[in-house]
């Protein structure tokens, strides 16, 4: 294998097909990039098994083959190099070497033929989403999905499709969030998967890249591929089915009420350096005679905090108990000045979303204290 290729281009691809590289492999091949140039372009690929990431880049191909490279060195290595022309060429003892004008390295490689092969999924039901609505609906859902591995089914965002409708949830049964939004092609058959949440958070860090590209979809029966113009990240499925989460979703609300958001975030950064000795409770009081928002805890070792806040409510008075983490997740990817929180009884979930759309819930738990 011998070419020619600009080191930006490069730099640009071993950074995306290193998400793909996990650091706990156990077969060292694992933690190697697939290189393979042809066709005046070249291949990269890297896979863990679960997720694989590939794309191609113009390259002035002069001999074409294959070799896999430690990941992390290259990408280091070439990130490194000035953006100029680079040579790169494999010898004989499975070494690549990198000429730049003022630089030659070698780095040791292993062969191509003992990597694993990068899935390739039949198009069957398919579905086409702006990059920039799913990275968005991806931030919103994915902080909420479970990180115990005792309950697969929550460790993932599930996605169900249906007519010209994308819903994305995840929970970890303590908090969930839901997101929807429109498509412009409607698809003829419903379809439903449950995307593991790591996939999903490299997923978003790719999308970040690109502001109106759309992204193609393609789901099968135990595997779901995101191709985003020439790149293509394929994933294994979470198999089970997602749990009925509508029928907790409160449909009721004895308290509602609008509080700005940054006042809110403010309250609750402060509230939470004492609630972290108490496993982050804290208690919300509404008054609606003074329209004030009250946050508390209990008297800690080093303290305790007591916020007041203005708000816009209707109903009447109520309080509840809740981690104050999971309302600050919600607040850190969520855009807009306003949310609205809604109360019923202080056993019941609290349900929170923007003031100024209808497409976004997030429910709390409460705390039995």
């Amino acid at each position: 294998m011998k070419l020619k290729l600009n080191q930006q281009d490069i730099n640009f691809a071993l950074n995306l097909v290193l998400k793909a590289i996990n650091p706990n492999n156990t077969l060292p091949i694992l933690n190697n990039i697939l290189l393979e140039a042809k066709d005046n372009k070249l291949f990269l690929a890297a896979t863990n098994l679960e997720i694989a990431i590939s794309l191609d880049i113009p390259a002035q191909v002069i001999t074409e083959g294959k070799l896999t490279v430690p990941a992390k060195l290259i990408s280091s290595y070439v990130s490194l190099l000035p953006n100029e022309e680079l040579e790169i060429e494999v010898l004989e003892d499975l070494s690549l070497e990198i000429k730049s004008a003022k630089s030659d390295t070698k780095i040791k490689g292993l062969k191509a033929d003992d990597y694993p092969n990068i899935p390739k999924i039949n198009e069957d039901k398919s579905f086409i989403i702006p990059a920039k609505l799913l990275e968005k609906s991806i931030i919103e859902t994915v902080f909420a999905a479970s990180l115990n591995s005792s309950r697969p089914i929550l460790s993932g965002v599930y996605l169900k499709i249906e007519a010209n409708q994308i819903t994305f949830v995840s929970t970890d049964s303590y908090r969930l969030a839901e997101k929807k939004l429109k498509i412009e092609t409607a698809v003829s058959e419903t379809m439903e998967c449950i995307i593991p949440a790591r996939t999903m958070q490299e997923l978003a860090k790719i999308l970040n890249n690109f502001d109106k590209t759309s992204v193609k979809v393609i789901v099968s029966k135990n595997q779901i591929l995101f191709q985003i113009d020439n790149i293509n990240l394929t994933s294994r499925l979470i198999e089970g089915n997602f749990p009925d989460y509508t029928k907790i979703i409160p449909t009721e609300s004895k308290t509602i009420f609008t509080v700005k958001k940054v006042d809110l975030e403010l309250a609750l950064k402060r509230i939470s350096l004492f609630s972290r000795e108490i496993n982050n409770s804290i208690h919300l009081e509404t008054n609606p005679e003074a329209k004030k928002l009250t946050i508390l805890t209990d008297e800690t070792r080093i303290g305790e905090e007591k916020s007041q806040l203005d708000i816009e409510i209707t109903g009447e008075m109520n309080k509840i108990s809740l981690n104050s983490q999971y309302m600050l997740d919600v607040l850190n990817v969520k855009e807009g000045d306003e949310i609205i929180v809604e109360i019923n009884e202080k056993l019941s979930p609290i349900k929170i979303r923007p003031k100024k759309a209808d497409d976004y819930t997030y429910i709390i738990m409460p705390l039995k204290v």
